[in-house]
């Protein structure tokens, strides 16, 4: 069963869900803390002690549409009186059992800030207290939501969402694309994409197809990706769940969109993209995302956010299901993912974000391969956003132009010094920055006070000249080794354009919020009960 498109209807149960307040909030406050992280670690138990015998509406909404319970008919009614039990059943939102309505489909509340959607997709394991089948089509889940954190969101024409899922991606870029395009090459996904458009008042350009195919010859501003990127064994008699798995061999699907997506941008747009990749035989993992990332034809940054080994990697997949550790069935799929990855002498398996711009300009791609598995500030899109287009304007300016433009500190960098028990000079400075990605560096004496000084009144080579005076050091020397320094600064927004000497975006890492937990690749059975970004 599938939700229908039945426009009365729909707009029917808009109406109900907004008017009994079925929001995130709503539900948290509903639910108090415990039994709020209790659900988002798939134990509902908490949350069915909370709403069992309650009428509020959002505790009827959770009961049905969350947990899968059973719900009397003339309880629901209360909680949806413009849709009804009837009108539920007509969209396939549920279906009769006696004098009760249980739920077809999960449909919940999700946020992103001031904006906030419905989304419908397949019941879990949770609700269904079964294994997931192989067309499950997956809500809310850690990935999507690390996607949509780390998405840059300029304004823009023309955005892709590919492999769409249940549309979480394409909900997030109706806020800044005038038009939006979805593909998934499960048509029971499309579904609920169609579903989850009208629901939410969205009108998407919905396309069935295998990745790239169903935009052949076309070109976005900004694609999006949350792709099937999980390593599965093949020839194993494994399920292939289609919410994760492209039924291709290793990390296939992800080195064909690396390679191929940047024929599909735009001069001057950007994709983003979550990926997993193998790491061979304890080699690097830059040589082979490398590889891609240089085959590709425009600038390539990849963050790596995670590493897992064969092992880890394995349970987690085959936990995802919803197959319990200690049976049969997990072991056989264990010790399929560990024969699949020894087969291939692979080490390791990395997680990470890849950002793909193509240049405006007549100018060499750059690459940029960086591992940052620290816990970093969400969201981290105007982040991305600065970032790419702060790296762009280094590819096509020369150390001179760097050396001759003014810069800022960016006001989230703070130094700091470290003494030793009586001692007047510092034995270290530490660098810090407070937003992005939080980096950390080590300084000299030079670095230091370039930065004590970087306040868009001088040049860096004005101002490196009076701080070699001041050190007695040698000038040329002095230049030399800053000049790498200072493009690495200004590409993490360390330091920021003065006015418009230097013509790099607004959007830095100053503009992200209070610090979020690390993200991290999560799968169904990770899922939060009500997500947040």
């Amino acid at each position: 069963m599938m939700p229908t498109l039945h426009p009365e209807l729909i707009a029917a149960l808009r109406d109900d869900l907004a008017e009994a307040s079925y929001t995130v909030a709503s539900v948290t406050d509903l639910l108090g803390p415990v039994a709020a992280a209790a659900l988002s670690r798939d134990q509902a138990l908490p949350a069915e002690r909370i709403t069992r015998a309650s009428a509020n509406p959002v505790a009827v909404l959770v009961r049905l549409f969350a947990l899968g319970d059973p719900v009397e008919q003339a309880l629901v009614a209360s909680a949806l009186p413009r849709l009804g039990s009837a009108g539920a059943i007509r969209l396939g939102l549920a279906r009769a059992e006696g004098d009760a309505l249980v739920a077809i489909v999960d449909l919940r509340p999700y946020t992103d800030g001031e904006l906030m959607w419905w989304i419908a997709s397949d019941l879990g394991e949770l609700a269904t207290r079964a294994p997931l089948p192989e067309d499950h089509v997956l809500g809310v889940g850690g990935a999507s939501t690390t996607l949509a954190s780390w998405t840059p969101r300029p304004d823009v024409i023309r955005a892709l969402d590919l492999g769409t899922g249940c549309g979480v991606q394409a909900l997030h870029l109706g806020a800044h694309a005038r038009e939006i395009v979805v593909t998934d090459i499960s048509q029971r996904a499309l579904a609920f994409v169609r579903f989850n458009a009208a629901l939410n008042g969205q009108n998407w350009d919905i396309r069935h197809g295998s990745m790239l195919d169903p935009v052949a010859g076309e070109q976005f501003s900004l694609i999006v990706s949350n792709p099937p990127f999980v390593i599965t064994p093949r020839g194993h008699g494994l399920p292939t769940f289609e919410y994760r798995d492209a039924g291709e061999r290793g990390d296939a699907v992800v080195e064909h969109l690396v390679t191929h997506v940047g024929q599909h941008l735009e001069p001057g747009g950007m994709a983003q993209l979550l990926g997993n990749w193998e790491i061979v035989d304890g080699a690097p993992w830059t040589h082979r995302v490398g590889a891609w990332a240089r085959e590709a034809g425009v600038d390539v940054w990849v963050i790596q956010r995670e590493v897992q080994d064969p092992a880890q990697y394995a349970e987690t997949w085959a936990r995802d299901g919803g197959h319990l550790s200690g049976t049969g069935e997990f072991a056989r799929m264990y010790a399929a993912w560990l024969d699949d990855f020894a087969s291939r002498e692979v080490t390791g398996i990395g997680f990470g974000v890849i950002t793909l711009h193509r240049p405006s300009t007549d100018r060499a791609p750059f690459v940029e391969l960086l591992d940052a598995r620290a816990p970093v500030r969400l969201p981290m899109g105007a982040t991305i956003l600065a970032g790419m287009r702060a790296r762009a304007w280094l590819a096509e300016h020369s150390d001179e132009e760097v050396l001759d433009a003014t810069w800022v500190v960016a006001p989230d960098i703070t130094l700091a010094q470290h003494f030793r028990p009586g001692r007047a000079d510092p034995e270290a400075i530490e660098l810090r920055q407070g937003g992005g990605l939080q980096r950390r560096e080590s300084l000299d004496t030079g670095a230091a006070s370039y930065l004590s000084v970087a306040d868009g009144d001088l040049t860096p080579r004005q101002a490196l000249a009076a701080i070699a005076g001041l050190l007695e050091s040698d000038q040329g020397e002095l230049v030399a080794a800053m000049v790498p320094r200072l493009r690495s600064w200004i590409a993490d927004g360390i330091l920021l354009p003065e006015g418009n000497s230097a013509e790099v975006p607004e959007g830095t890492s100053a503009d992200v919020p209070e610090a979020n937990s690390a993200d991290a690749p999560e799968g169904n059975s990770a899922e939060a009960a009500f997500r947040t970004t």
